[in-house]
């Protein structure tokens, strides 16, 4: 992907994060990764949303959108007003709940298999670096850990006056990935093969992809 589509992509999402409804309310936008570096092609671009709880839900449709659309949990999990408004977005998981995640992909992404993976966490970008190296370490499981070397573009209804501009210019100094691991308390070893994991389990990623996260 060539980096200034995919910084155009960036500043869609964070516009629409801005300005649109969502199918849940959006407090963090970040990227990380290969376009936090500046290279250029990109192999993905990775992209992390931070989802707030919907507090204001309206339980009156669950019931509609079970029958119109065969989707549970619509007007508790994702908001019954973009639900109205963009039908054809709505996206459930393997339970017929609607899915926050795939809702918030199909409404931020084109649905033409751009090589860009969305990540979607209620807790903060760095928090979750965090409580995911925990967890991948514990179980050997590397290919689960976050590139911790990310950029914050949008925060609490403010988009950043300066990081689009810096990650066009390709501004950021990051270190190695296996540098940014031992930072973060890896020992060498351990942090050359979680990055060899982490790297051939991207090389196997295709398209468009999400993930959900709850932490």
């Amino acid at each position: 992907m060539e980096r200034d589509a995919a910084l155009d992509r960036v500043e869609a999402i964070v516009d629409a994060v801005e300005s649109e409804t969502l199918p849940v309310p959006v407090r963090e936008v970040w990227v990380y990764g290969d376009v936090a570096l500046g290279l250029d092609p990109l192999d993905r671009l990775d992209v992390y949303v931070t989802k707030d709880i919907l507090l204001r839900g309206d339980p009156d449709a669950a019931g509609e959108f079970e029958k119109s659309h065969g989707v549970k949990g619509v007007g508790k999990s994702i908001r019954a007003e973009w639900a109205r408004e963009h039908p054809d977005a709505i996206r459930a998981n393997a339970n017929g709940y609607a899915a926050p995640e795939k809702c918030l992909a199909a409404h931020l992404l084109p649905d033409d298999g751009e090589p860009v993976h969305l990540e979607v966490c209620n807790a903060s970008f760095e928090d979750n670096v965090t409580q995911r190296l925990k967890g991948a370490v514990s179980r050997e499981a590397y290919e689960q850990i976050l590139d911790p070397r990310g950029v914050c573009l949008y925060a609490d209804g403010q988009r950043s006056p300066s990081a689009m501009k810096k990650l066009r210019n390709g501004e950021f100094a990051f270190p190695t990935l296996t540098g940014a691991l031992e930072m973060l308390g890896l020992e060498s070893d351990e942090a050359e093969t979680a990055v060899e994991t982490m790297r051939t389990y991207r090389a196997e990623q295709t398209g468009t992809t999400v993930r959900g996260d709850v932490v």
